[in-house]
């Protein structure tokens, strides 16, 4: 008897008053509140290595255009990578992960790359963590700016910014790329 009696008043009220079921039903809905932490930010740095040339490549051609081979800028080349991720320039050095994604030659007057790559870390406290870079890199620069448009595990829900800059590079396109990054997560 008691739930007929409570359907009854809430069509009686919806029919009278749809305001003020609305706001019965609204009002239990938005009494839900989401406890969110402090943001934390936090300062990586470390090198990328980006190896085209060799015996074990660490990117590597997996599409191009018709007339990649013809501009200078190898535009419509498309990579995918699987680079390591160091704590020095020294390519013996502490591996803390990998740099796992695409990138492709955007431009047609200058060497810009468009990024899709996770920075994927398997060393200490950002162990099975990784952040992810989408976005233009205008590898002639001398300092780029990259968004961080997301992350997982300790980085969950990040943002923030990935500044590179070059170290080396050589004639057939490999290259070591310092990288200083912001994260807010």
């Amino acid at each position: 008897m008691c739930k007929l009696s409570f359907i009854l008043l809430i069509i009686s009220l919806v029919a009278v008053m749809p305001w003020a079921a609305l706001s019965f039903l609204v009002s239990s809905w938005a009494s839900t509140k989401l406890e969110t932490k402090q943001d934390a930010v936090t300062n990586l740095q470390f090198y990328f290595h980006d190896t085209i040339s060799g015996k074990n490549p660490t990117a590597i051609k997996v599409a191009q255009a018709a007339g990649t081979e013809k501009s200078p800028t190898l535009f419509g080349a498309l990579l995918m990578a699987d680079d390591p991720l160091t704590e020095t320039p020294d390519p013996n050095s502490k591996l803390l992960g990998r740099a796992q994604g695409v990138y492709g030659s955007a431009g047609k007057g200058e060497l810009a790359l468009v990024m899709a790559m996770s920075f994927c870390f398997t060393d200490g406290i950002y162990n099975g963590s990784s952040i992810s870079v989408l976005g233009k890199n205008s590898a002639m620069t001398p300092v780029r700016e990259m968004p961080v448009v997301g992350g997982t595990g300790v980085f969950r829900l990040a943002r923030g910014y990935a500044l590179a800059k070059t170290h080396w590079f050589n004639e057939l396109g490999d290259a070591i790329v310092g990288y200083n990054v912001s994260i807010v997560h």
